[in-house]
């Protein structure tokens, strides 16, 4: 069994400097506290290399969270740079509407065999939201040209996040992200996910049973992550995803795999639902396919689906955007995709996510605040409160004073591009780019070991 000791460090931090304010104030930045925004207490990146980042003054960090589930692939590849580079000097802009180029063609032909079973058509947009929104409207026409255009609602599950656009967040199941905005879409629903269930097919029958509940011949989709981010990680009991599958044949319903963060490798597989012996109807994907070199989205859609919305009525599936196909970001993916291959970027998260968990294992071990670990591939989640030992949790309270305060700072203390989440409790996400190697992981562990040892007494 694998041995991995933390022992308390005692060291003396000073704060890297952090962007002033005058900086900021033409940029508002994406879900970031009106504190840290007008305060201008948030680092300037300026460099990338592999699994570390730079600031202004050259202080290096461990990207503990990949971007944002996101740089599989590592920062600062000057191969993909170079093929984006390449694109732009040949040909930099053709909209996908009734025309492409051969590297798109390139980018939909590599996705489509790495994708399980028969998904072999790809629809490209440019963000995870709007792949979700375009799984959305896919269903609309595809029960339409079935004779069914009253299948329309959709089921998704509690603490899920499925993405801001309008759709996408009628899908979300958060409240924090989700009530500011409402009325949402009508039709959406939500059920229990996995979380503390040990049965995978009693899990799964309660979407059978809110499929009866809005009415079979009424309900188009369910999307589900093939792990759950919001909450933390959340890995399906045995037999969860094949019940859904049946499920939705029996009654009709197109199941939708989420792949928006467990695509391209981050499980372990290339897909997600390869984990879990599954072919979903539709998947959607965006981050991983350019390792956040170009921004990316898109649904993968098996093939009679696709072919059942080109022969009705409309002739074509009737979505579309302006940047979706885009030819730079496919040279982006195209380059970020053969890179991976070569590189073995899928084989070394099957190969280290043994070894990932046992060492998360013994930081649970070693600090008492930790109170639950979850999680597959490089992938996982650290519970966090005040005592495990004592089943003493963090309140409301506790919880907005760790997430919005406390871990910020220590995180920047340990010099670490740290995810922290109060969704489903606090939390820190632990999802390090896919090249990290074991000395790599012991780096990030230790560093996180850091920001665990003083939480506490910066609790206090």
């Amino acid at each position: 069994m694998l041995e991995f000791h933390f022992t308390p460090v005692q060291f003396t931090i000073t704060l890297p400097r952090m962007v002033t304010n005058p900086d900021l104030k033409h940029l508002l930045l994406h879900f970031t506290s009106a504190d840290s925004w007008r305060q201008g207490s948030i680092p300037l990146f300026t460099r990338g290399e592999g699994c570390y980042l730079w600031d202004q003054e050259g202080t290096r960090y461990f990207d503990a969270l990949a971007g944002l589930f996101v740089v599989q692939i590592g920062h600062g590849r000057a191969d993909i740079a170079k093929a984006m580079s390449d694109q732009a000097e040949r040909l930099a802009y053709i909209p996908s509407w009734s025309a492409t180029t051969p590297t798109t063609i390139e980018a939909a032909k590599l996705i489509a065999d790495l994708a399980p079973g028969d998904l072999d058509t790809v629809f490209f947009v440019s963000s995870g939201s709007e792949a979700v929104e375009s799984a959305l409207k896919f269903s609309r026409q595809y029960h339409a040209a079935n004779g069914n255009p009253d299948r329309t609602k959709v089921i998704s599950r509690l603490d899920a996040y499925h993405g801001t656009t309008l759709g996408a967040l009628s899908a979300t199941a958060l409240p924090g992200i989700r009530d500011p905005f409402r009325p949402l879409l009508p039709g959406f629903s939500n059920v229990p996910n996995t979380l503390g269930r040990a049965d995978g097919v009693a899990s799964a029958r309660l979407v059978e049973e809110e499929i009866l509940r809005q009415g079979p011949d009424q309900v188009a989709m369910v999307i589900a992550e093939p792990v759950q981010n919001g909450g933390g990680a959340i890995v399906p009991p045995d037999g969860y995803w094949l019940e859904l599958r049946r499920i939705c044949d029996e009654y009709g319903v197109l199941l939708v795999a989420d792949e928006v963060i467990c695509s391209f490798g981050r499980i372990g597989a290339w897909f997600g639902s390869e984990r879990f012996g599954v072919t979903p109807d539709l998947i959607t994907f965006a981050k991983g396919a350019t390792s956040g070199y170009a921004p990316i989205g898109g649904i993968l859609v098996r093939r009679p689906l696709v072919d059942r919305v080109l022969d009705s009525p409309a002739g074509s599936f009737l979505h579309g955007s302006t940047w979706g196909g885009h030819p730079v970001v496919m040279a982006a993916s195209v380059a970020n995709l053969a890179a991976m291959k070569d590189d073995k970027v899928v084989e070394n998260v099957a190969r280290n996510e043994g070894a990932l968990q046992e060492r998360l294992r013994d930081l649970m071990a070693a600090h008492d605040v930790v109170t639950d670990l979850r999680g597959t591939g490089y992938l996982f989640a650290l519970m966090l409160g005040h005592s495990r030992a004592r089943d003493r949790l963090y309140s409301t309270e506790d919880t907005a004073l760790a997430i919005k305060e406390v871990l910020p700072r220590l995180a920047l203390e340990a010099r670490m591009h740290l995810r922290v989440d109060d969704r489903g409790g606090a939390k820190i996400m632990v999802s390090p780019p896919l090249i990290a190697s074991l000395e790599e992981l012991d780096d990030m562990l230790e560093r996180m070991s850091q920001v665990l040892e003083r939480l506490p007494s910066a609790m206090r």
